[in-house]
């Protein structure tokens, strides 16, 4: 059903790149060659001592940073010496430099980027709101990921996955919920990924977001189609609806009384099958059993009230009638 990956040691600046581009401004300056390069420590460094000379504790495996008092520094310098301290920073091979705060590029990074293949990036946003953005995007990209067969969609808040095998409607169902002012999340393929809070995140992959194939039809973009609101970047998880024909449904529990649960990391989501047939409104199922979802996740479970009150109402009149 999905191929599960492990934590990530580390990530590649490309990832990181790509990842951070627009939440954290990020453009390419020069060292495109290096973009492959390993981000073996995950977080952040600002090369303040090394750029003195001071190389003993020096974090290298980091992406560095150069900010305010980094170029305060070195401005002060000749040519030739800020020259010669940048280069002892870039025979360490570091994995890519950023500049923030919009400053200019030192027409000696741009140079050693391309000597040393290092990756020179620059972004507008301060340099204490990047760390922490950085820092984030860094964390994400680490996360347990997976690739979970299936159509995700948000209905009124509710995070669902629609599963089931090839031609059984999934796409389809997808596209009438769209039709009532739904959101699609991702189509045939839906990339989950554990945050750090123990929450499943559903997300479409990159090449996919925002496009579906109907049978028939071929490929649409939905957004281009039924506006901007029809599509979400990302969703928590919150059920799981499996399309199945009528023959393969087994142990058929029409009360609602035997919660079925799929588990992703570690974590359990509240699962469902859903029989397949001529005439049912598969969507209209779907669209209720999210609203009866989310009113069981704010403590109200049809199921185990009814229950309750048949228990009392057998119970009274098996008092009654002793």
């Amino acid at each position: 059903m999905a191929d599960g990956q492990t934590r990530k040691s580390d990530v590649s600046v490309a990832e990181f790149f790509d990842a951070g581009r627009e939440r954290l401004c990020l453009k390419l300056m020069s060292g495109k060659s290096g973009l492959s390069r390993r981000v073996e420590e995950l977080a952040i460094n600002r090369p303040g001592l090394a750029l003195t000379g001071f190389f003993r504790y020096f974090a290298h495996r980091r992406i560095q940073i150069l900010g305010h008092a980094e170029m305060a520094y070195l401005h002060s310098l000749s040519e030739a010496e800020r020259l010669r301290r940048l280069r002892q920073v870039f025979a360490r091979h570091v994995p890519c430099i950023v500049l923030t705060r919009r400053y200019r590029v030192f027409p000696e990074l741009i140079a050693l980027g391309q000597e040393f293949r290092t990756p020179i990036l620059c972004t507008p946003l301060i340099t204490k709101d990047f760390i922490n953005a950085a820092t984030l995007v860094l964390e994400r990209l680490t996360l347990p990921q997976m690739n979970a067969q299936g159509t995700m969609v948000e209905i009124l808040g509710v995070g669902v996955l629609i599963e089931g095998k090839a031609g059984v409607g999934k796409s389809e169902t997808a596209l009438a919920l769209v039709k009532k002012g739904h959101s699609l999340i991702a189509d045939d393929v839906t990339r989950l990924r554990l945050d750090s809070s123990g929450a499943l995140i559903g997300s479409a992959i990159g090449v996919t977001r925002f496009h579906m194939e109907i049978r028939g039809m071929g490929i649409i973009h939905v957004p281009s189609l039924f506006g901007v609101a029809s599509v979400r970047g990302e969703k928590r998880l919150d059920m799981v609806v499996s399309l199945v024909r009528p023959e393969g449904l087994v142990n058929d529990d029409r009360s609602g009384q035997q919660p079925r649960k799929r588990e992703y990391f570690g974590v359990s989501v509240p699962c469902m099958a859903l029989p397949v047939a001529p005439g049912r409104d598969i969507s209209n199922l779907i669209e209720v059993a999210a609203l009866d979802q989310k009113l069981k996740q704010l403590g109200h479970d049809a199921a185990k009230e009814m229950d309750e009150k048949l228990i009392a109402l057998l119970t009274k009149n098996g008092t009654t009638s002793d």
